[in-house]
């Protein structure tokens, strides 16, 4: 829903129930910005070990590398030689520290994924082609993809249709955009038996109980702000499990050290060198396409983990400082009082 994620301004409020349950999630987020996610494993090495002096004059010359060189060098450790020069570099370099880490003390307690599910998630919304400052955006599309980070592989999905109640009349705008029709939303149930059946759906995963699982989203709009919304729209209490998660954008920028202008979706695919698999805009796609990014980042390298949060009902970023944590098991939502 990327189009509809930037036409305005997160501003959104929470009753003081909400409030308490966000502070005791967010405790130590208070006030503290930190975007970077290329941080240590929780159990660190000793980094005054040779090893990283191995590791970084290696890094040093995968930096001189021209592209031919990087993609040239991949394809000889026979490794994919898909994408721009950032990501090839980053590659290569991750290759090097596992190979150097692997008989090493220096890497006791290194980890390569903090959760064993990840969910990407990826909302369509109500929009008009010019939205009112104070346009309320209804969920129509409730998707999720599975991601198995032991297997590298997109393992289930989840896909309902939701019927808007505040504008029950999708714009013209909206049906071009997202290819729902009015007739799959005047068929479809309200939200809040459709977040039930979602839940439902988490729990038979076992997330929670027996996986240690998070979200994770293409910007900070679909739970910030569409997911926010909805349940103040459908009086019911926003989701505990679902008040962190990971922004693929973040992580995309700062794994490959390239600017935001280069995190948008198809952006984000052409540079690992693939293509959109679907149709834009389709929630269900769009979600598809975002889990093959973040396959894609965990087979370079990238640890991805939680870096955003909803603290009293504003957007905070969690710094990477803060212990890893997997979502709590989900609940059956419940109206707010």
């Amino acid at each position: 829903m990327e189009s509809q994620k930037n036409t305005s301004q997160l501003v959104n409020k929470t009753s003081k129930s909400e409030e308490d349950e966000e502070e005791q999630c967010c405790a130590n987020t208070s006030g503290e910005k930190n975007d970077k996610q290329e941080p240590s494993s929780p159990k660190q090495g000793d980094f005054s070990d040779p090893v990283y002096k191995e590791i970084a004059v290696a890094n040093g010359a995968i930096n001189r590398m021209s592209r031919d060189e990087l993609r040239a060098k991949c394809a000889e450790l026979k490794l994919d030689t898909r994408g721009v020069k950032d990501v090839l570099r980053k590659r290569l370099k991750n290759y090097y520290k596992k190979q150097k880490l692997m008989h090493s003390p220096a890497a006791n307690g290194n980890s390569d994924v903090y959760f064993d599910y990840i969910c990407v998630v990826d909302f369509e919304a109500t929009c008009e082609e010019n939205n009112p400052h104070d346009y309320l955006h209804e969920i129509i599309e409730f998707p999720m993809v599975l991601i198995d980070t032991h297997t590298l592989e997109i393992v289930d999905s989840f896909q309902e249709y939701v019927k808007p109640v505040v504008n029950p009349q999708l714009s013209e705008f909206c049906v071009q955009l997202t290819g729902i029709t009015q007739k799959m939303v005047d068929e479809a149930k309200p939200f809040h038996p459709v977040l039930k059946r979602a839940v439902s759906w988490l729990q038979k995963k076992e997330l929670g109980t027996k996986y240690k699982y998070t979200f994770l989203t293409d910007g900070s709009w679909d739970m910030g702000k569409f997911l926010h919304t909805q349940c103040k729209l459908s009086a019911i209490r926003y989701p505990q499990f679902a008040r962190k998660w990971i922004n693929i954008r973040k992580s995309y920028g700062n794994f490959y050290k390239v600017p935001r202008t280069q995190t948008k979706l198809i952006c984000m695919l052409e540079n690992l060198g693939m293509q959109y698999d679907g149709r834009p805009h389709c929630g269900l796609d769009d979600s598809r396409n975002i889990a093959r990014i973040a396959i894609h980042m965990l087979k370079d390298g990238c640890q991805l983990r939680v870096n955003e949060c909803l603290h009293s009902g504003q957007l905070r970023s969690v710094p990477n400082t803060t212990p890893i944590e997997g979502a709590p098991a989900p609940q059956t939502p419940k109206k707010r009082d």
